[in-house]
């Protein structure tokens, strides 16, 4: 493992009011200087260990950036409750005790604001933690995102539910919703996954149970059961907003990043060529300095 990497992080953990012993992983600047932390949200079936140390450790020069296992998943203890909602609330629990600096002893920001960045499932929490305590939000990064109630997210293809939703899933099936058939794609895919799987051997996150696979595909299904009316709630976010996806992210269809954008007042867009749902690894570089030009943008 690298020490200095995301790879090669300790498995942490602090204990929030909520009763949740939430395990995380804390990289980047921790000095006043450093500015607002940027705390990630994970996909389905995500843990500590499904971020591509790449993409953090381009992330993390210039601020202190936070993963973590939300209630019930990998080594975070709790049940993972089947909706977004509830995930919202777990998640604003654990932002509330990292931000203790006597729990960290790393420099708190207490009561003050964080940058977010939701990814797939993540994004869908990250959007109802801003709409539910929008003063904790500065900004706001969705990653192949789709809005609530938005028609045709009413779960997902089959072939994309066949391909990350079984019990034991393959890399071939990994590569086939997230990354696209081109081969530069494909060898961008298997990059991906060396460094996911190669890079950490050692104190690796405990896995995703079948439990929480099921809660969170039933949050992901209620969150895309159509409803107009749902679509604007949107124009409550009021902070800027980066939405981005790959332009061919066969699990959450690109055309739900424009929706998204227009639906949310001070929203941008960006969507990354010949990449699927994994184009934020496969353009790691390129993303994190899109993340880091709108974070350190004005408002």
């Amino acid at each position: 493992m690298e020490l200095n990497s995301y790879s090669g992080l300790p498995n942490e953990r602090v204990k929030a009011a909520n009763g949740i012993d939430y395990a995380y992983r804390d990289t980047g600047p921790t000095d006043d200087g450093a500015g607002v932390p940027l705390v990630l949200l994970q996909h389905f079936r995500g843990n500590l260990d499904n971020w591509d140390p790449a993409l953090i450790d381009a992330l993390a020069p210039a601020r202190r950036v936070i993963a973590f296992d939300n209630a019930g998943v990998g080594g975070s203890t709790g049940t993972t409750p089947n909706t977004v909602e509830q995930m919202a609330h777990d998640a604003i629990a654990f932002i509330e005790a990292i931000g203790a600096s006597e729990a960290t002893g790393a420099p708190g920001f207490g009561q003050g604001s964080v940058d977010v960045l939701g990814f797939s499932l993540g994004s869908f929490v990250a959007q109802q933690i801003a709409l539910t305590r929008p003063a904790l939000v500065r900004r706001l990064v969705l990653a192949s995102s789709a809005p609530q109630g938005a028609d045709g997210m009413h779960g997902w293809a089959p072939e994309v539910i066949d391909a990350v939703g079984n019990p034991e899933t393959s890399p071939e099936e990994y590569l086939s919703v997230f990354f696209t058939g081109s081969p530069a794609s494909l060898r961008a895919g298997r990059q991906t996954l060396q460094r996911i799987y190669g890079a950490r051997s050692e104190d690796r996150d405990t896995a995703t149970n079948w439990a929480t696979r099921e809660a969170q595909y039933d949050a992901v299904c209620t969150w895309g059961i159509p409803d107009h009316a749902k679509l604007q709630r949107l124009s409550g976010l009021r902070m800027p907003v980066f939405v981005a996806n790959g332009d061919s992210d066969p699990m959450i269809l690109p055309h739900y990043s424009h929706l998204l954008a227009g639906l949310i007042p001070q929203a941008r867009v960006k969507i990354y060529p010949d990449s699927a749902h994994g184009f934020l690894f496969q353009h790691h570089a390129e993303f994190a300095a899109d993340v880091d030009a709108f974070l350190g943008g004005p408002r």
